[in-house]
């Protein structure tokens, strides 16, 4: 069993005419997503690489039943597509697009709110990688290769390294069962509790590998969430352990402005709770395989 997606989920990819659209949509099916259409506005009738494409999202829900979506929208539209997906009532949408403007996205977030929590569409991004079910299917922009399926959870806010978590893992025969990258930005759809939770509910995720960084106060929910509800192992990695407070490193969320946002800070809060910390990137594979020995 895997979190959110696995190969029979109905999936529309937005923006699938333009180059980048197109060429991720190629990939993911290939991979084994049930990828259905597709949606451009003013290309609605024609075909891109043997999918239909509709105008709307409104229009290709009701015709193919798809509950998944994936953004591939330039960031002065992501917005309105992703709130056009919540809408037409999809389940779930990954926003890959990076550059939304911050103030689009606290409009995106208080648009979802007139949704019940039971009928809101769940947002991973923007700005992420997506999330991949190894063997089964992928929403995102991911090389499918390094992953193996398999039992460990991966939830970080860096895709990059989160590829790497999983070729360390994959070297060690280490599989994943789900990976999801939450974003960089600092306004996003799901936070490392969010999916923290869904991977506690999951009967076949054993342990999960979480990969923070410097701003925001996500980790230190996640800690909380873990020293309260957590049953299953949980390693993490921080990245920024030399970055100067006030200065943006990368991400555009990866900024400490705050008491407990520098990467030393979480790294503390989250080995209180009895998380196995990586010390570096390189180490987050071994780091797992001996947290799953011990278990």
């Amino acid at each position: 069993m895997s979190i959110l997606l696995d190969r029979t989920t109905p999936v529309l990819v937005q923006g699938i005419t333009g180059k980048i659209g197109s060429f991720h949509a190629k990939e993911m099916r290939e991979y084994g997503t049930n990828i259905v259409g597709g949606v451009t506005p003013g290309k609605g009738g024609t075909m891109q690489d043997g999918l239909p494409v509709f105008d709307t999202m409104k229009e290709a829900v009701e015709k193919t039943g798809a509950t998944a979506s994936i953004v591939f929208v330039p960031p002065p539209f992501a917005a309105d597509s992703i709130m056009e997906s919540a809408d037409a009532g999809v389940r779930l949408c990954v926003a890959i697009t990076d550059g939304i403007p911050s103030q689009d996205m606290i409009r995106v977030k208080r648009y979802m709110r007139r949704y019940r929590a039971e009928n809101r569409m769940r947002l991973i991004g923007p700005n992420c990688a997506g999330l991949i079910s190894p063997g089964k299917a992928m929403m995102g922009i991911m090389p499918g290769n390094i992953y193996i399926p398999g039992n460990v959870g991966i939830v970080g806010r860096s895709g990059t390294l989160g590829y790497e978590a999983a070729a360390q893992m994959m070297d060690l025969g280490i599989g994943v069962s789900t990976s999801v990258g939450i974003g960089g930005d600092p306004i996003n759809g799901s936070s490392f509790k969010d999916i923290l939770e869904l991977f506690e509910a999951d009967p076949e995720t054993h342990a999960v590998v979480m990969i923070g960084e410097i701003g925001g106060p996500q980790e230190a929910e996640a800690a909380e969430y873990i020293r309260d509800h957590m049953t299953k192992p949980v390693i993490a990695y921080v990245a920024g352990l030399s970055a100067p407070k006030g200065r943006k490193m990368g991400h555009a969320g990866a900024i400490i402005s705050a008491f407990g946002e520098g990467a030393s800070e979480k790294v503390e809060l989250l080995r209180d709770v009895g998380v196995a910390i990586a010390p570096t990137p390189a180490e987050i594979g071994s780091t797992a395989q001996k947290v799953l020995k011990a278990a």
